[in-house]
């Protein structure tokens, strides 16, 4: 008698800083056409461990396997959240991924400073914006201006605090991991993005796109989820 057909793992998309979960917009249509159950989380930015509750919560709501997937500081929430058995692989998009004890802060610190971290401003109450400027030169600068504008008035203020908050047990170490280099970044260091590719040991793919991939190259941010839900699907 022949198996049922194991269900597609559900695909749990975690947005970067100053974005929210619309961030995957180009994305989620490509996996939905795929028949892969998707959800997106949004995350408060406030904190390491607030957007690590919301993102738990997802996880917690989900039956079956799932491919966590994280956007530049999304990887370092994935990082702390995805210590779930549920999760079985990680694809990091741009991404921090800190190990144990290690905060994002410290990760930047390894490498001069991108062209976009002079643009960040902080509103005197310990939350950080970037400048108009900032995201059509530097962050967004594969995409549209008039959609680089629009980015800058939607985003979300980021605690400043985020930057010290330390991973304490890091989900990519014993998982299967992807990740995608943007080597047209200005915001994440593209050195250090190849290191901590190198670290995880994750199949690695390079996109010449800016850090906002998702929005500019959906496709082959796609492709590379799709690669990771297929890995992790059993034969019945």
């Amino acid at each position: 008698m022949t198996g049922q057909s194991p269900a597609a793992p559900t695909v749990v998309l975690v947005h970067g800083a100053w974005a929210d979960g619309s961030s995957w917009q180009r994305v989620i249509p490509i996996l939905l056409a795929e028949n892969i159950p998707v959800v997106a989380v949004q995350n408060p930015t406030t904190s390491l461990a607030d957007d690590v509750a919301a993102t738990k919560r997802a996880i917690d709501a989900i039956d079956g396997p799932i491919v966590l997937v994280g956007h530049s500081w999304g990887g370092a929430v994935i990082t702390e959240a995805g210590n779930d058995p549920k999760v079985k692989s990680m694809v990091f998009v741009a991404a921090f991924a800190p190990k144990a004890g290690e905060t994002v802060g410290e990760q930047v610190g390894r490498h001069p400073s991108p062209p976009a971290l002079s643009h960040i401003s902080n509103d005197g109450a310990g939350f950080l914006k970037l400048n108009v400027e900032g995201w059509i030169s530097d962050v967004a600068q594969d995409l549209p201006e008039i959609e680089a504008r629009t980015l800058a008035v939607l985003q979300p203020p980021l605690a400043a605090s985020t930057f010290g908050d330390k991973i304490t047990e890091a989900a990519w170490e014993n998982r299967p991991t992807f990740y995608i280099v943007s080597s047209e970044d200005r915001i994440v260091s593209v050195d250090l993005e190849r290191e901590l590719a190198a670290a995880m040991k994750a199949k690695t793919v390079e996109l010449k796109a800016g850090h906002l991939s998702l929005l500019s190259m959906p496709e082959q941010v796609a492709d590379v989820i799709l690669e990771a839900v297929a890995s992790t699907v059993v034969p019945a």
